[in-house]
């Protein structure tokens, strides 16, 4: 199950709180104060980590709670620090401070890591407080309360290429045949629900990462069918493939590639900064030669990139490979 938001509420440990303690030693008449401060209170952490992939594990635990430390004891032994917690989140993932809706960070690369609440300092014991006019105090401080937050989650994949377009134009199909991702293909509408990830490898040391959105329909950024609820995951995209059906008779080729145009714009108008290409598929069952020729007009006209591809004989795809290769590099 794919899960991209969450909500969740991190509480850092209390401090541990000071002793109230007296020495009592044989042959020592006046043995004075001895209590030991208290120990820290946990750390709540974020770490950023490739071993995970979703939001998902959030779904079952909401709270995160660091240990408290421990309270001081006689002979001026001070208290345990109390553990850290570190919580593990997908490269992607944005954190926010909850009502304000602050960002405190957004990771992008594994190993990242940022305290997220911070835990309370220990309490002094009685031996902290003596002086030469009060050689027997009976003051000691509590621990401070650790911070408590409350914090949303917001995964936006990382890929190198975006694959948008409307359902059912073959977008699946493609990511398959050119990496190892295996989503569900069917011959109906919205088949895809959930983004998918591939590597694409170019040469043996070299790869990107292919994006695969769900199937978008016009009022999509006003989340119209699956809506906006997935065009945020093309917003760290580099390149965005327009996949068009060209073979079907019952549409328009340049009025599809316009309406995703718009649906993007409207969400985002700096995506239409990206590099675009644009890819014809299904060119195995491509019946009307004029439906490509007027595609590719537009994309001369446009100065576009253009590719005719069948994923399933495999026509192009090797150019489409290495023309993303190139326009990555």
């Amino acid at each position: 199950m794919f899960i991209d938001r969450a909500k969740i509420q991190v509480i850092a440990g209390s401090g541990g709180n000071g002793c109230l303690a007296f020495r009592r030693e044989k042959f020592v008449p006046r043995g004075g104060p001895s209590g030991g401060d208290g120990g820290k209170g946990g750390d709540v952490y974020l770490e950023c980590s490739d071993r995970v992939n979703t939001l998902l594990h959030f779904q079952y635990k909401r709270i995160f709670k660091a240990q408290r430390g421990r309270h001081g004891e006689g002979d001026k032994r001070h208290g345990k620090d109390g553990k850290d917690v570190t919580i593990l989140v997908p490269p992607g993932t944005q954190i926010f401070r909850e009502p304000e809706h602050e960002l405190l960070h957004d990771f992008a690369v594994p190993g990242e890591r940022i305290k997220a609440a911070t835990g309370g300092r220990g309490g002094r014991g009685n031996a902290r407080f003596a002086t030469s006019t009060n050689q027997a105090p009976r003051r000691t401080e509590p621990g401070q309360e650790g911070e408590e937050l409350q914090l949303s989650l917001n995964l936006k994949l990382i890929a190198d290429v975006g694959l948008v377009g409307f359902p059912n134009v073959g977008k699946s199909t493609l990511i398959s045949r050119i990496s190892s991702a295996r989503p569900k293909i069917a011959d109906y509408p919205f088949t895809t629900l959930v983004p998918h990830l591939g590597v694409v490898r170019v040469e043996e040391f070299r790869t990107f990462v292919v994006a695969d959105i769900p199937g978008l329909i016009e009022g999509a950024h006003e989340g119209h069918g699956l809506g906006d609820q997935f065009l945020k995951h093309i917003e760290r995209t580099r390149v965005l493939v327009h996949m068009i059906d060209a073979s079907r008779e019952d549409r328009d080729a340049v009025s599809d590639y316009r309406a995703i145009v718009r649906e993007l714009a409207l969400f985002n108008k700096d995506l239409l900064d990206r590099q675009q290409l644009i890819v014809a598929s299904k060119m195995d069952a491509l019946a009307n030669p004029r439906k490509l020729s007027g595609l590719k007009a537009m994309c001369t006209r446009q100065k576009l990139p253009f590719i005719a591809i069948s994923a399933v004989t495999g026509l192009g795809i090797k150019e489409l490979v290495h023309t993303l290769d190139a326009l990555l590099r």
